[in-house]
C-alpha cells in the first residue's frame, strides 16, 4: 500500500490538491493534517483530484466531507475531481448515498 499523500500545485488561481493513497480508516489520521493545511493556505480555489485514490471506505468519505466543511466555513471554493472516473473500491451504497 502506498502511503497517503496530498500533492499540491498551483495553477493559475487554482490550488490543486492530488490525493494519492488509500483513504479508509487507517490512513484518515495522516489524511486529515494535509486537508487542514490545504485549506488554511486560503486565496485560491481548491481542486481535490482524487484519480490516484486507489480505494476509499466511509472513513475515508467522512474525511473529505469534513475537508469540505472547513473548506465552506473559511470560504474557500472547492470542486471535486475525480479524474478519468469514479474512484475505485467506494462502497457501491456509499456512492449511490445509502449512508445509513
Amino acid at each position: 500500500m502506498a502511503d497517503p499523500l496530498v500533492e499540491l500545485s498551483a495553477s493559475g488561481s487554482f490550488l490543486v490538491a492530488r490525493v494519492r493513497g488509500e483513504m479508509d480508516y487507517v490512513t484518515a489520521p495522516a489524511f486529515r493534517p494535509q486537508f487542514r493545511e490545504l485549506i488554511a493556505r486560503g486565496g485560491r480555489f481548491i481542486v481535490l483530484d482524487l484519480s490516484g485514490v486507489s480505494f476509499c471506505d466511509s472513513v475515508g468519505l467522512g474525511v473529505l466531507i469534513g475537508a469540505w466543511r472547513q473548506a465552506d466555513a473559511a470560504g474557500a471554493a472547492r470542486w471535486p475531481e475525480a479524474g478519468r472516473g469514479s474512484v475505485p473500491g467506494v462502497d457501491q451504497g456509499a456512492a449511490e448515498g445509502d449512508l445509513a
